[in-house]
């Protein structure tokens, strides 16, 4: 089953409230995904500084020392924050990538959860209410963002198998549904030089989204590709730096994007609103 939302802000004033419109959202969609759940927030990105978000199985000993082992490493200033499981690194957007390997090999258990200029991701194992809670992402801004809550059919229950992944800089993707060809297409991309940290079918279609947009496509082109090359039934959110898109398969055999109206109900002007369900085969973008 699981539950996907997603919100993309034109209104500027609602910015400070997005973190708490998508927990509302989110928490709607728990008996869609009770297994574990995640979020995907994009705030105002700061001129020359570029974000990475950590996860650890233990952060009381790798949190500690980090920052500054980076920044030893990098020869310039860096930032850390922790969020429970998770600590946000902020730093030169031009040292990102050196700041990624950096802090990986000072604290080797660490798993890299997001990295850009507008991305964090937040996600853990368990209810929806208590991961929002843990996180604190009632209380984030931002301009857009997406939620998964995970009902778990192919893979374990862990952190690293929950929604959203993220393959690429302000790149993220959220997926309801199965994939039946995800193993070779998992090999084609290993072969193009796409790692992946998981046997989960969501991370291929993150992967093989990533890919194309590297190699110069828009992501309405990637999203399109995902129709001809990626078998199975399956709703995509796919969020970008500038804001998100949603592909539905041609089959259309789930319902999925605000994957219920219940989680749409709460929304500032839901009244005036036109809500519609995705038609198959059919690819929807916004961007600012």
């Amino acid at each position: 089953m699981c539950g996907i939302v997603g919100l993309f802000l034109k209104d500027a004033s609602l910015e400070p409230r997005l973190g708490a419109l998508l927990t509302d959202m989110l928490v709607t969609m728990t008996d869609r995904g009770p297994d574990s759940a995640g979020i995907a927030i994009y705030g105002r990105p700061e001129a020359g500084r570029a974000r990475l978000t950590l996860q650890s199985a233990n952060p009381e000993a790798d949190f500690p020392g980090l920052a500054d082992a980076v920044s030893r490493a990098l020869g310039c200033e860096v930032s850390l924050r922790v969020k429970d499981t998770h600590a946000l690194l902020e730093l030169p957007a031009d040292r990102l990538d050196a700041a990624r390997e950096a802090a990986l090999a000072a604290r080797p258990g660490l798993k890299a959860m997001s990295a850009g200029e507008r991305i964090e991701i937040y996600k853990e194992v368990g209810l929806p209410r208590d991961v929002a809670r843990r996180f604190g992402l009632a209380d984030m801004a931002g301009t857009h963002g997406i939620g998964h809550t995970r009902m778990a059919t192919e893979s374990a229950v862990t952190t690293m198998g929950a929604h959203p992944f993220s393959t690429g800089p302000d790149q993220c993707l959220v997926h309801n549904g199965s994939l039946s060809n995800h193993n070779s297409v998992r090999r084609e991309l290993q072969r193009k030089g796409m790692a992946f940290e998981t046997e989960n079918d969501t991370e291929v279609a993150a992967a093989f989204i990533s890919e194309r947009m590297q190699a110069g496509e828009s992501l309405g082109d990637a999203l399109e590709a995902t129709l001809k090359e990626l078998d199975g039934f399956f709703t995509f959110v796919v969020g970008s730096r500038d804001g998100f898109g949603v592909v539905r398969d041609p089959i259309a055999c789930n319902v999925a994007f605000g994957s219920e109206y219940r989680a749409l109900a709460t929304l500032p002007g839901i009244e005036a609103a036109r809500v519609w369900e995705p038609e198959p085969a059919t690819v929807y973008f916004w961007e600012r």
